[in-house]
């Protein structure tokens, strides 16, 4: 229907008296207009009929329910509040206000511009009570009536706090996790639970819960009969099958927000419990890789000990300092300078043991020293390049450990100039030492597969490692 024929159907609407004009006595019968208006649009139509147009107003009001459920659930300080069971009354509150002032803008938007499936203050301050308890609950029930108060609905505010505080009691009597199996799917199998109820006379919680706002909306059709619409607003159903889908409305405005907020709920369970087993992943990692330094440190230290029983002494008093700083340090994440500087104490070492014949080189950009990595992931690389590739080569050779920013990546590359070895069809997962696979697993446990431990070598010129490591700086949190 273009704007033109809606305007002229209004103003025949005046002409005809299905409308009152602004300048008649008393307070205009809302409802009652909006009824005989509906009556006329769907008359003109032809297609249009009273009922259809409830019935999409029934559509959208769940609608409304669903997003605005979602949209709320989007901002982290409401998400916390759903989490726990136990809240401080700041936290009711915040819930209250939150949840309250969209509620009362649906309210708003029925009184201003006839927009039935806004006003959502039946189920939105029963839901309430029932998350937030019976003063929260009250509070959205204040919120949502007091438009409907200015407008002479003096019913709609009393009842509406009155939805409050019954979702707030039934709160206080059921379970709590009882709230959150409560889902619209429930109608599919509720002849399971009605037996359950009735037929085993157990106490099924679900079917309590539910049945709070279905007679909080028989009671408003009740008073709405009783009072008619200009004291309070209520959909009036044409027949029996019509007010069932009414009521069974209230009901899925209630259970849709219950079934969002408890899927973001469970959302964030599994967040936090894939935290956890990340971090016992990655700390069953580190624990590995500490006694295998450990154990490769004393071996080296021990072929001094019959010849060399001072420089033995003094290794062993470095070692007793690096495992001292590895033991007291709970840090899964250093950044690179604390790195390389660990590394130097594992170099002290190496390099009173081989003496001149072990050259270290280090090609550090400025930009890259604060870069977060996971602790003690360069040292096996400097390691391996010296025990599998200098060592082995007669004349000894040397060590070059560089680092540079590539884009949004950290590269950092460990190359030695030993015998180097053949790496075609070598897979660090069956590697038979603990170091490289250690740290290429570590790599994709942190940062997905698609980072990973990468190994070049050329048979007599040497062995380069290379690691790349996404954008991370100091003043950036790890979360794990």
């Amino acid at each position: 229907m273009t704007q033109l024929n809606r305007t002229s159907y209004r103003h025949k609407a005046f002409l005809w008296g299905i409308l009152p004009h602004g300048n008649c006595q008393g307070r205009v019968d809302l409802g009652h207009s909006l009824a005989r208006i509906r009556e006329f649009v769907g008359q003109q139509i032809g297609f249009l009929s009273l009922d259809s147009v409830l019935l999409t107003t029934l559509v959208i009001k769940v609608a409304i329910a669903a997003t605005l459920a979602t949209m709320l659930v989007r901002f982290g300080q409401f998400r916390r509040i759903l989490l726990t069971e136990k809240r401080a009354w700041r936290e009711r509150l915040t819930f209250a206000i939150a949840f309250g002032i969209p509620i009362s803008i649906g309210v708003t938007s029925r009184l201003l511009v006839n927009y039935d499936a806004a006003d959502l203050s039946l189920s939105g301050s029963f839901l309430a009570g029932l998350i937030a308890g019976p003063y929260a609950g009250a509070i959205v029930g204040c919120l949502a009536g007091l438009p409907a108060l200015i407008t002479g609905e003096w019913i709609a505010i009393i009842l509406m706090i009155g939805c409050g505080f019954a979702g707030g009691g039934l709160r206080e009597l059921s379970p709590k996790e009882a709230i959150w199996h409560v889902t619209p799917l429930l109608l599919t199998a509720l002849h399971r639970h009605t037996w359950k109820l009735f037929g085993r006379f157990h106490i099924d919680w679900q079917i309590i819960l539910l049945a709070g706002p279905i007679g909080l909306e028989l009671l408003r059709q009740t008073l709405g009969h009783r009072f008619q619409s200009h004291r309070l607003f209520y959909l009036d159903p044409t027949n029996i099958w019509v007010g069932g889908l009414v009521v069974l409305t209230t009901v899925l405005s209630v259970a849709v927000p219950i079934k969002i907020w408890n899927t973001a709920r469970i959302e964030h369970r599994l967040q936090e419990q894939e935290k956890l087993l990340l971090r016992a992943r990655m700390q069953a990692l580190a624990s590995q890789i500490n006694p295998h330094f450990l154990f490769n440190t004393l071996t080296s230290i021990s072929s001094l000990i019959r010849s060399q029983p001072e420089t033995a002494r003094m290794l062993i008093g470095k070692l007793s300092g690096i495992l001292r700083r590895l033991l007291s340090s709970q840090e899964h994440f250093v950044t690179l300078r604390e790195e390389i500087s660990s590394i130097d104490e594992y170099l002290d070492i190496e390099t009173v043991r081989f003496g001149p014949t072990l050259i270290v080189n280090k090609r550090i950009a400025p930009e890259t020293l604060d870069q977060i990595l996971p602790s003690m992931l360069l040292q096996p690389l400097v390691e391996n390049s010296i025990k599998h590739g200098v060592s082995r080569k007669v004349g000894g050779g040397q060590v070059t450990i560089s680092s540079d920013r590539i884009g949004d990546h950290t590269v950092i590359e460990v190359t030695d100039d030993g015998l180097g070895m053949v790496t075609e069809g070598l897979d660090l997962k069956t590697m038979d030492g603990i170091g490289l696979r250690n740290v290429d697993e570590r790599l994709r446990v942190i940062y997905g597969a698609n980072y990973h431990l990468k190994l070049s070598s050329v048979p007599g010129q040497g062995t380069c490692a290379r690691i790349e490591i996404p954008e991370l700086s100091v003043p950036q949190s790890v979360n794990i």
